[in-house]
């Protein structure tokens, strides 16, 4: 299957060729905003739908079948992981994520385990093996992970938060436990983002939520050395894409990792998001989700001028955070289209 797609738009950006038009895809584009999709919501909790195979591959096809986006991106959820390493999490309706145990203590993070992540994560795997037997090639697949600080985020916090201020204080206080959970998460990380090369994803994206909470010295020491050991580890086997919400002050060492493309968020222009990355890297995003609640004539307008300000080489058209629930299907369809018809000139 990896070889033979109808549509590599999307590789091929990745790899910075010339192309007619940058591709696009949307953060949690298989997911809440879809009738379809709530159907399914309906009859299934959350991680039962991440556990199940051919729901998963059901979910991340839904988008593909209706916008036709240049890359399908398998539904699962980043807290996967932590589940793996015998951490409980529970996905409380109006809460969201919930870990009833959260790891506090350095003997908390003894206990917390190191998975064989192929087997522990085998529904992952079976999803995406029966994903693309769905898309038959039509477009590429991509995998993701969270990043290891945005894991420990959840497993220590217990459950989201505006400053992880927990988080946080069990770093500062106590920061060699701290480094030790973080090279758990790491590895299981790394294991796990390899089985889903080695399964069939064609890319892999990591997800660093939460890395705009810390400040550009905690950055450097809680999540960025992990997440450069992981982008090390997957550059050789797959593309690998670095997203970092809110984290502006580090495109120029992301640039410099190893990594295909970086996403941005919504909080820079273009042309800053291609000075501060050194203006060779390629870049992802940065449409404001919230935008595509405007009328599509508005959306339309506003993505070409977001794709005149990247350029349409070494760019892949995306939101600046996943999409949210709210935004009519015909406004995804407003930005997928204004995509696909733009031509320079």
């Amino acid at each position: 299957m990896k070889d033979k797609l109808e549509n590599d738009l999307f590789l091929k950006a990745l790899r910075g060729e010339t192309v007619d038009r940058p591709p696009v895809w949307m953060m949690r584009q298989a997911g809440r905003y879809l009738p379809e999709f709530m159907e399914i919501r309906e009859k299934y909790d959350f991680f039962t739908r991440c556990q199940t195979p051919e729901l998963a591959s059901e979910i991340t096809v839904q988008p593909i079948r209706r916008y036709g986006m240049d890359a399908a991106i398998l539904f699962s959820d980043i807290l996967v992981v932590p589940q793996a390493m015998d951490i409980e999490v529970e996905m409380k309706p109006g809460i969201g994520p919930w870990l009833p145990n959260p790891v506090r203590s350095a003997a908390d993070v003894d206990r917390v385990v190191v998975p064989d992540a192929a087997e522990a994560l085998g529904y992952v795997m079976d999803a995406i093996r029966m994903t693309n037997e769905k898309l038959a090639g039509q477009v590429p697949l991509i995998g993701f992970a969270g990043s290891p600080w945005t894991i420990f985020c959840y497993c220590v916090q217990g459950q989201g938060s505006k400053s992880f201020d927990k988080a946080k204080a069990f770093c500062f206080s106590n920061p060699e436990a701290a480094h030790a959970l973080l090279r758990k998460i790491t590895e299981t990380t790394i294991a796990y983002l390899k089985a889903k090369v080695a399964a069939g994803v064609h890319a892999v994206q990591l997800f660093d939520s939460w890395g705009g909470m810390l400040s550009p010295a905690d950055y450097q020491e809680f999540s960025w050395k992990y997440l450069q050991e992981i982008v090390d580890a997957l550059k050789g086997l797959a593309p690998v894409i670095v997203f970092g919400k809110g984290c502006w002050f580090v495109l120029d060492t992301m640039a410099q990792s190893g990594a295909s493309a970086l996403g941005v968020d919504w909080t820079l222009t273009p042309q800053k998001a291609r000075e501060l990355s050194g203006g060779k890297i390629t870049l992802q995003g940065n449409f404001d989700p919230a935008r595509l609640l405007s009328p599509p004539d508005t959306i339309r307008r506003m993505v070409h001028e977001m794709i005149r300000g990247f350029g349409k080489d070494r760019y892949i058209v995306n939101l600046g955070h996943g999409i949210l629930p709210e935004v009519p299907v015909s406004h995804a369809g407003a930005f997928i289209e204004a995509v696909k018809s733009y031509r320079e000139g």
